[in-house]
């Protein structure tokens, strides 16, 4: 379920300050993301993984903070975010 290396690039070049920058709140968040909707197809063919719903749980809680901080610190920039990723609040 990991994030290819390709994949992290393409996400951190659009959602970063460049392509190297991922650590960035919203590069982060839109990182998590990819890996929280892997880990959902996974958990939905593997009703019984609870070892990977609780990783599932600890990333959405992650991916929450990031957000709460994001939205704290740049309002107009979470709200694009949230429009791009297809993410509800």
């Amino acid at each position: 379920m990991p994030v290819t290396a390709e994949k992290k690039k393409a996400l951190t070049t659009r959602f970063g300050k460049n392509e190297n920058d991922t650590g960035s709140s919203a590069a982060q968040i839109a990182i998590l993301t990819e890996r929280i909707r892997a880990l959902s197809d996974h958990l939905q063919a593997n009703e019984k993984d609870h070892g990977c719903r609780r990783g599932l749980l600890r990333l959405i809680g992650k991916r929450r903070r990031l957000q709460n901080y994001l939205h704290n610190l740049q309002p107009e920039a979470y709200a694009q975010l949230l429009k791009d990723l297809e993410l509800r609040r």
